[in-house]
């Protein structure tokens, strides 16, 4: 039996879980299932980060001591993912005896190898982060390049791992590794990063300035910088130094879930830390998008996070994991509304599964007193929807493999959203007034059939509403990818039940405004629609025109949208930003032609998705006839982010 590893980053106790805690780990937990129901032999890891300047902070300000605060804090982490459904198999603390142990080995070791040397340091620190910085790194001056946030000069003796050493050996590993960083385009960013000298890395931080961590066991007035601690966890929690044959078991197939804000500390420091230490580096390490709100990124400070459990508890548990397994695509950003959220679950789970469960259900009832047909001869309507079922089951497991779990979740929609269309082709309603039970049999049993297939492809999404839905058409237990390939698993004369709405339909509440705001809501509407209405050639006005923002952005990697020949996806520098637009303009760019142009971009533009890919912006471009040419900035190393006007 093959193995399959898979691990979250472990989170910081400073603070309780948010939404993109939550995903992640969702994320992992639903990844697993799936290995799960492929046969493979699956461990999944998951845990708190519980050492290091911001915890010491924390506990500070609540009036603990730092095991105090994690003590609190771990539980608010533990008991959501029970109650968001995550089977994980492991949960680590970095504050547990088993993994000081190891960091402790792993310290000793590169230390005797002179792997870890002693030397001043002089450079800038940023306390949220807990990374240091040298002058090249800072943006506007003194602000950290990750968060934007003040950092502190410190002169000090510290600690460096030979990191350095290493930069050719990685840099050579990530291009000869194409599935080692998903997506592409994060490989060319770490890569990006790797075009400077990479700088030794500071391991320690003295006990003067901060206590609480793993102290160095060849000195005793430092402790262990949090992240090369933390990062530790991913193989002290299956064994390694310990239990040799289980390391190696699940070793061999390791895949981390990131966040892409923590690429460069998985994709430079882990891999460089596991070459010194002996070991090979993970199979992939995926880093995923950011929850937004609008165009921000949710975080604590703008006071715009949004609480897992609020939804969840709103709408359901199983509603919110669909909501954001089928929201976020690989690797990208995605927006957080609750209008999105209300949208996405009328549309796919009210509309489409909940409704053909209804048709099916009730169907059966009436006409085979609750009893599932056998089924006739398959006409030629039947076998087409059995064909889409079973590709979508072939897609789900594709995407699964690739990490890309929106594409197989929307291949699975549309096989529902065939069995209604199939509904309303074969019409069983009309075949029970003629008389003709056995092809409404037939009828209802491939309907039945198709429902049970796709229960078990959403399972692992949603394992309580799907397990409500099997045992609806009478049947229970998991399923196999084997199960679900093959249709006829539904036993005729099985008896069903009758159930209610199983995602009912939602309903946002607006609040009635006053009769004077109503009209005067009315009247700018019209007053709107008018001016877009406005014919070519007519004059705006500087104000107008203000509203638009240009600026220029840096092409950093390109690639084409699936399933399409005219698109292609760009992922852009603006300033200290990065985004990403869909355009049209593959007839007439290849992909490696605009990777380092600087062109310029609408910037100001609501996000939209186009065949599924989220776009924020838009290039501007002259077209005339079969000629097309981007608009640039004829100096290639002119900056990005620089406002147009």
């Amino acid at each position: 039996m093959s193995s399959f590893y898979l691990t979250t980053p472990i989170y910081y106790v400073n603070d309780k879980p948010h939404i993109g805690h939550a995903y992640t780990t969702i994320l992992g937990d639903v990844v697993t299932r799936y290995h799960r129901a492929m046969g493979e032999d699956v461990w999944f890891l998951t845990g708190t980060d519980e050492h290091g300047q911001k915890v010491q902070k924390a506990a500070a300000e609540h009036n603990m001591t730092p095991i105090e605060q994690c003590d609190t804090t771990v539980v608010r982490f533990q008991e959501l993912w029970k109650k968001l459904g995550i089977k994980n198999d492991d949960f680590i603390r970095t504050t547990e005896e088993r993994h000081k142990e190891i960091v402790r080995k792993v310290l000793q070791d590169l230390y005797d190898r002179d792997l870890i040397y002693k030397a001043e340091y002089q450079g800038h620190y940023c306390v949220p982060c807990e990374r240091f910085f040298t002058d090249k790194d800072l943006v506007d001056g003194n602000l950290c390049p990750d968060c934007h946030r003040p950092t502190n000069e410190i002169v000090e003796s510290n600690y460096f791992f030979r990191m350095s050493r290493y930069q050719e050996w990685l840099i050579d590993y990530i291009k000869t590794h194409p599935d080692f960083i998903l997506p592409a385009y994060r490989a060319n960013e770490t890569l990006g990063f790797l075009k400077k000298p990479l700088e030794d890395l500071c391991i320690s931080r003295p006990k003067s300035r901060l206590s609480w961590g793993i102290e160095l066991p060849f000195d005793k007035e430092y402790v262990c910088y949090v992240w090369f601690d933390a990062l530790i966890n991913y193989i002290s929690a299956i064994g390694y130094g310990k239990d040799p044959a289980n390391f190696e078991k699940y070793w061999k197939n390791v895949h981390h879930l990131i966040g892409k804000d923590i690429l460069t500390t998985h994709t430079v420091y882990w891999p460089t830390m596991l070459k010194a230490i002996g070991l090979e580096p993970p199979q992939t390490i995926l880093a995923h998008g950011w929850w937004l709100i609008g165009k921000d990124k949710m975080s604590k400070s703008r006071g715009n996070v949004v609480n897992p459990m609020d939804m969840a508890e709103k709408y359901g548990v199983d509603a919110f994991r669909y909501f954001l397994l089928s929201e976020m695509s690989l690797g990208q950003d995605a927006s957080f509304s609750e209008e999105a959220f209300v949208a996405r679950y009328n549309s796919d789970l009210a509309n489409d599964l909940g409704n053909m469960l209804s048709r099916a259900v009730k169907l059966t009832i009436r006409y085979f007193d609750g009893k599932i047909p056998a089924p006739g001869i398959l006409e030629m309507v039947d076998k087409q929807l059995y064909g889409q079922v079973a590709e979508a089951v072939d897609a789900m497991e594709k995407s699964v493999r690739e990490l890309r779990l929106d594409r197989g979740i929307e291949q699975v929609i549309g096989a529902v959203r065939a069995a209604n269309r199939y509904m309303e082709q074969t019409a069983p309603w009309t075949l029970a007034k003629k008389g003709e039970m056995e092809r409404l049999g037939t009828v209802l049993y491939v309907a039945s059939e198709t429902l049970r297939i796709v229960a078990g492809l959403l399972q692992p999404v949603m394992p309580e509403k799907m397990a409500l839905l099997l045992k609806t058409l009478g049947v229970s237990g998991e399923f196999s990818f084997e199960d679900l390939r093959n249709a006829g698993g539904l036993v005729p004369g099985q008896r069903i039940s009758d159930i209610d709405a199983l995602f009912p339909r939602i309903q946002l509440e607006s609040p009635e405004l006053p009769k004077a705001e109503k009209k005067t809501e009315q009247k700018k509407a019209a007053e709107d629609s008018s001016k877009a209405a406005v014919p070519e050639g007519v004059a705006i006005s500087i104000d107008d025109f203000a509203k638009v923002q240009l600026k220029t952005a840096k092409i950093l990697a390109v690639d084409k949208v699936e399933g399409t020949e005219k698109l292609l996806r760009l992922q852009l520098e603006v300033g200290s930003e990065k985004r990403q637009i869909v355009s049209g303009i593959a007839k007439f760019y290849k992909p490696e032609e605009l990777v380092g142009k600087i062109i310029v971009i609408i910037a100001n533009l609501k996000p939209a998705k186009i065949r599924g890919v989220e776009s924020c912006g838009m290039l501007l471009a002259a077209g005339t006839g079969d000629r097309l040419s981007l608009v640039t900035v004829d100096q290639p190393d002119f900056p990005s982010g620089v406002p147009i006007g």
